[in-house]
């Protein structure tokens, strides 16, 4: 009897200092406009430390812009909401389209990634590789991972130094693929 009293009260008081705020309904790129269809309502206990988003707020939310790339299930805080925050100052954003098996299918935003060179025996080697001195990978950021409707191809976003992405972009489609590192939590 005394343990479901106590177990009663801890019950309550942990729920007590719990707090409607917002988080991603979905994932979400930088630079992408928030609907009503991205954001959901959690109940949390939140450190007074933290920053974020009351529900209450969600009008005023609804129509800004990501700052950032955040999966689902992340809490809104409002760092995240406005300009950009990538690419950094020298650094660059490039694109891959990738077909199914050039890229763990559990990438995501904020996994950290080698983009390693595969020649293509049809077309042989590329001319940026005509070089000894330059690399047959390069490790980057995935700042976005969008599946296209028919399943063939998913554009995956990267960040890497400015240099180093003009030469990822400069190989030909289909002779890049993605290695998921340690760390990236994907």
């Amino acid at each position: 009897m005394l343990a479901c009293a106590v177990g009663g009260v801890l019950w309550s008081l942990a729920a007590g200092d719990r707090q409607r705020i917002l988080a991603l309904a979905r994932s979400v790129s930088v630079g992408q406009v928030l609907s009503p269809a991205d954001l959901r309502e959690v109940s949390i206990a939140v450190d007074p430390a933290m920053s974020t988003v009351a529900a209450s707020q969600a009008p005023t939310v609804v129509g800004r812009t990501m700052a950032t790339s955040l999966p689902a299930g992340s809490l809104l805080t409002p760092d995240v909401l406005g300009a950009a925050l990538v690419p950094s100052e020298g650094q660059a954003i490039t694109a891959l389209a990738l077909k199914p098996g050039m890229f763990p299918p559990e990438l995501t935003s904020g996994a950290r990634v080698a983009v390693v060179f595969v020649p293509s025996s049809a077309t042989g080697s590329s001319s940026v590789f005509a070089s000894p001195s330059a690399p047959a990978s390069w490790q980057a950021t995935v700042t976005g991972v969008t599946a296209r409707a028919d399943d063939q191809v998913t554009v995956v976003s990267l960040q890497l130094p400015e240099a180093v992405a003009r030469q990822v972009a400069a190989v030909p489609a289909g002779q890049l693929s993605l290695v998921m590192l340690p760390g990236s939590g994907g």
